[in-house]
């Protein structure tokens, strides 16, 4: 898909996003699908809901229809970035500032000695850096241009405790019984 296309697919739905208090996250075009990601502004209480998705998606497919931004057939897809959200571009890195993340960098952005994958609380970010704060403490500052692949670390709660699985109180109370 050609930049012009993105741009003209971009000038069409941001406008319908901002009128329902969405923000466009994403536009992106793999094979014959088209994506674009909505989102909740930044600080929003929960996400899209289904009902929101399905009437956004049929004003954005009116529109693509009436004013036919892509050569060829496609498939139009519209969705939310999910709990793990993909980060690409600066303004997904400073959204995201106070998460935990997940960052693969490219080859040549790694330098010696370090690991190519970052994991930790992403602490700042800008138009061209994000810092990182590992589990041990260490500020990493890295290019967002040599990032390959970074998204969000949905935390699923409290992790299990160490020793393996408790067993349940009758389980418990039988087996005292049979001790008895």
């Amino acid at each position: 898909m050609a930049a012009t296309e993105l741009e003209r697919v971009r000038a069409l739905v941001e406008p319908i996003a901002s009128d329902l208090e969405l923000d466009l996250y994403d536009v992106e075009r793999r094979s014959n699908v088209v994506r674009i990601t909505l989102d909740t502004p930044p600080g929003s209480d929960g996400g899209i809901s289904l009902d929101t998705l399905s009437l956004v998606t049929r004003l954005i497919s009116r529109e693509i229809d009436h004013e036919d931004p892509i050569a060829g057939q496609f498939t139009l897809e519209v969705t939310s970035p999910g709990l793990e959200r993909p980060l690409r571009t600066a303004e997904h890195f400073q959204r995201e500032v106070g998460k935990e993340i997940t960052v693969r960098l490219a080859g040549h952005a790694v330098v010696e000695g370090e690991d190519r994958r970052i994991d930790g609380e992403l602490v700042a970010a800008d138009d061209t850096t994000a810092t990182i704060r590992t589990g041990d403490g260490v500020e990493r500052v890295i290019e967002i241009s040599g990032v390959d692949k970074a998204r969000t670390i949905f935390e699923w709660g409290p992790k299990p405790k160490p020793g393996g699985s408790k067993k349940s109180s009758a389980s418990r109370e039988k087996r005292e019984k049979q001790q008895s």
